[in-house]
């Protein structure tokens, strides 16, 4: 006669599945997070959050031509903004904002121009992966040499005896030089495309190469043409590569002082010019007020860039 076996008694549950446990659990992982994320918190702190803190403080010290007074003053502040209220022409520090604002956006419309046509081609129209890193390589080939060797280098081609005038002349298209190749607008936002459109490329290829490539064969196979398949599936999944293509450029360009003193002949205001000139002298809280100024437009255009586009949730 068989006998029934005894059913099985329910094991003990782990301790990490009861409540006391997974909470247990939770914490220990979350100060594995923080202990994890530590390293790069310190450095934000040391390399970041300290200067600004300290800039912000000197921003409100006052100075004389010897000394600075570490005692609260607006004073710095007023100075920025002298005459901007008065309601008559505009104020310096609006007009200086203006000629930066317009560097930036000129800068911004070419490298996201010529960004977006060299990430696409690579992503798209190159195949062999070995091929696209050779192609990025060629494209970081200037960043060899320093900056101001790169901006150096176009004076030999746009000065008034410059590559570009004398080609010009020789093939008979203009009797006299072109003045306004060097020491110029033209020449401030061509140094800019040509130092920032690398920092456009890279975020922006590196969106196109995580879009699904059956998602552009089916917009092909529903009748899209090739511009209807760029436009409405193509560019808005490459927003956030846009996006932080934006801020890069837009923030470097903001705060940029070499490329418009060496490109625009000393010349050319800018708000970084600005600050360099006051540390030149020795107004550390004036140029730390600027500073402070500054970062609050930088900070404003990427709050818009942001309010357009949700990088955290398309990240």
């Amino acid at each position: 006669m068989s006998t029934l076996a005894a059913p099985a008694l329910p094991e003990a549950a782990p301790a990490a599945s009861t409540p006391t446990g997974l909470a247990a659990a939770t914490r220990r992982q979350r100060r594995l997070a923080y202990w994890q994320a530590m390293p790069l918190g310190l450095v934000f702190l040391v390399f970041f959050l300290v200067p600004l803190a300290l800039t912000l403080i000197v921003s409100f010290w006052e100075y004389n031509e010897y000394e600075i007074i570490p005692a609260f003053t607006l004073q710095n502040y007023k100075d920025v903004f002298e005459g901007c209220l008065s309601g008559g022409d505009l104020c310096t520090t609006f007009r200086t904002y203006l000629s930066t604002l317009k560097f930036c956006l000129l800068g911004w419309a070419a490298t996201l121009t010529i960004g977006f046509t060299v990430a696409y081609f690579v992503a798209f129209h190159v195949r062999s992966t070995a091929m696209q890193t050779v192609l990025f390589l060629i494209c970081t080939i200037p960043f060899w040499t320093s900056n101001v060797i790169r901006m150096i280098a176009w004076v030999p081609l746009l000065g008034r005896n410059g590559l570009v005038n004398d080609t010009l002349m020789g093939l008979g298209l203009i009797r006299t030089p072109i003045e306004g190749l060097l020491y110029s607008d033209f020449s401030v936002v061509l140094a800019f495309i040509h130092l920032d459109t690398v920092f456009m490329i890279v975020p922006i290829f590196n969106s196109m190469m995580r879009i699904d490539r059956s998602l552009i064969e089916a917009a092909t196979d529903a009748g899209a043409t090739p511009w209807q398949t760029l436009w409405n599936v193509i560019v808005p999944l490459c927003k956030p590569g846009i996006a932080i293509g934006s801020i890069f450029v837009l923030t470097l360009i903001m705060g940029d002082f070499v490329t418009v003193g060496v490109m625009g002949g000393q010349q050319i205001a800018s708000v970084g010019k600005v600050i360099q000139v006051q540390m030149a002298y020795l107004q550390f809280p004036a140029a730390a007020a600027n500073a402070v100024v500054l970062l609050g437009a930088v900070m404003v255009l990427i709050a818009a860039l942001t309010r357009l586009i949700d990088l955290r949730r398309e990240l």
